[in-house]
């Protein structure tokens, strides 16, 4: 095993054909599929859309973060969001039948993995450009955007790791 493998991936160096200024970006992103990867085996199927305390269930932060990056990449290419972005995000919070830990997170990483390569073909003098998001056309910059991406990733990839820890550890004291 490759003693890089073991760290974190922002410590294992920069991603090739990616400018400097958007690494971490990538970095967070590809953290975010590692982590939820590594539970993804042990997570129970059948608590997928639980709400313990009424917090959001493990389900609706699988489908929000690759919701989120679609959308959120979509204004960084000064795109609008077409009907079935805004259906989308319409069914985040609702529970879909049949559908697996595993399939959502094969969503989120195709998701990812159409990001790493937008990243890749950013330009970074164009990185402090003016963006707009939603309807109400509110300013942002690239980077601004970019940078949300991955914060907003890593701070919903908290929240279900720990909601997942609390349901697997509520099954096991049944």
């Amino acid at each position: 095993m490759n003693a890089k493998s073991n760290l974190e991936v922002w410590l294992r160096g920069p991603l090739p054909d990616l400018t400097p200024a958007l690494q971490p970006v990538a970095h967070a992103l590809l953290q975010a599929v590692e982590e939820l990867s590594a539970i993804a085996p042990q997570f129970p199927a059948l608590l997928l859309w639980e709400k313990p305390a009424g917090v959001a269930s493990v389900g609706f932060h699988l489908l929000h973060l690759t919701g989120v990056l679609d959308r959120l990449f979509t204004y960084a290419r000064q795109e609008s969001l077409t009907e079935s972005q805004m259906e989308y995000l319409k069914n985040e919070g609702v529970p879909q039948e049949g559908i697996s830990f595993h399939s959502l997170l094969q969503q989120f990483k195709s998701q990812v993995d159409k990001a790493i390569n937008q990243l890749k073909q950013t330009d970074e003098t164009t990185l402090s450009e003016i963006r707009y998001v939603g309807r109400a056309m509110i300013p942002s910059t690239q980077l601004g955007l970019l940078f949300h991406a991955a914060e907003h990733t890593q701070r919903h990839l908290g929240q279900l790791l720990v909601t997942a820890k609390v349901l697997m550890a509520g099954e096991k004291s049944l």
